[in-house]
């Protein structure tokens, strides 16, 4: 009898994780701590993913090397996942929000415009699928990390596509019998 091996399940499940997500890696930096021994050495990844159906999100990693920093990276934007409501390839509404020095303003646009962002912003909004829009940073850091948490955090701020009447009463042709 001859036995064959197959590892059709673990290539299986690594392809479909690859394809599920797209990531981008838009930060690398050298983060030095200094100790009693001396300088301690890391690196900082930040990777953002997205499926570009509306789930996008942002990872940071730290390691003693580069591969280690950004595999952390890849781990930890999939715990900080993002469902953003696209209305016809753009947002339902324009939303502002500030983080740290960075603050950004995004606004929804009409079909065909294209994506008018720069820097992390505009990876962001591919990777969210969102092909119609336009922001504009009206701080003047040009820090990526902060500036990708800036535009996370407006995204954030969109709740749903489709706005609900407060008055969730009967229909008026049934409250007039």
């Amino acid at each position: 009898m001859t036995h064959q091996t197959d590892h059709s399940y673990k290539s299986y499940r690594s392809d479909k994780s690859k394809q599920e997500f797209e990531t981008r890696l838009i930060d690398i930096a050298r983060v030095t701590r200094v100790a009693a021994g001396g300088k301690h050495l890391s690196f900082r990844a930040v990777v953002i993913g997205g499926d570009k159906k509306g789930r996008v999100g942002i990872g940071i990693g730290k390691g003693l090397d580069v591969a280690q920093a950004i595999e952390k990276a890849n781990r930890a934007f999939k715990k900080h996942l993002l469902q953003i409501p696209i209305v016809k390839d753009t947002i339902p509404y324009p939303v502002q929000a500030k983080f740290g020095p960075s603050e950004i303003i995004f606004k929804p646009h009409a079909q065909g415009r294209g994506i008018v962002v720069g820097g992390p912003a505009r990876i962001i909004c591919q990777l969210a699928g969102i092909k119609n829009i336009s922001a504009k940073f009206v701080s003047g850091t040009h820090n990526n990390l902060n500036n990708a948490m800036a535009a996370m955090k407006a995204l954030a701020k969109i709740k749903n596509k489709n706005p609900k009447p407060k008055d969730d009463a009967t229909p008026p042709a049934q409250a007039s019998s």
